[in-house]
């Protein structure tokens, strides 16, 4: 249990997809306008890590033994078919929410998050609860990177910001201020 929790805690804070390896920059600074948005896109990226995860534990232990060079080739097709399930479900479901994630919902199938998710979860031969754990922590990672950028977004909007520091300066700044302070989780981490 020890060790889950530490898989969970790690892929989470120490070793956050977005702000400790720059995994899936796109849709971070893409959609974090609005609050809501960001969330339901992180919630949309856990969903696609999990299936992620199951899948590539599945085709790495029982068929990819047999054919280790279609890894890569398994692992896109496993998300790209998981993003149109998604896609299709958010579509029926939430058309308000499909509108307004826009082109970055089809850009989870290219998420270098989501392939970076199953190829480390298999290097570290990860079984099915600890990759699951992984994908969670990783996914919870990535919903909580989303919804800091977009909370500061939406806070700076009524501030008084120079012109020099607008837009995508302002965006890039704050996002390297919330990669430091997330570095800071590795030191706390570092005697276990």
């Amino acid at each position: 249990m020890d060790n889950l929790m530490w898989i969970f805690i790690s892929a989470l804070l120490v070793n956050n997809f977005i702000l400790a390896y720059f995994l899936g920059i796109c849709p971070f600074l893409g959609v974090t306008h609005k609050l809501e948005t960001a969330f339901r896109l992180g919630l949309a990226n856990v969903f696609v890590m999990l299936i992620t995860a199951l899948c590539a534990w599945l085709l790495n232990t029982y068929v990819l033994i047999y054919a280790p060079y279609l890894r890569l080739i398994s692992f896109i097709i496993v998300i790209a078919s998981t993003v149109q399930f998604v896609e299709m479900a958010i579509k029926k479901l939430s058309p308000e929410l499909f509108r307004a994630l826009g082109i970055y919902l089809p850009l989870i199938t290219t998420n270098c998050a989501i392939l970076g998710l199953a190829l480390f979860a298999t290097n570290k031969g990860y079984g099915l609860a600890e990759s699951l754990v992984y994908a969670l922590g990783a996914g919870g990672g990535v919903t909580l990177a989303l919804v800091l950028l977009a909370g500061i977004r939406e806070e700076t909007r009524i501030l008084d910001i120079p012109d020099v520091v607008k837009g995508t300066a302002f965006t890039l700044i704050v996002a390297g201020i919330l990669s430091m302070a997330f570095m800071g989780f590795a030191g706390m981490f570092s005697g276990n």
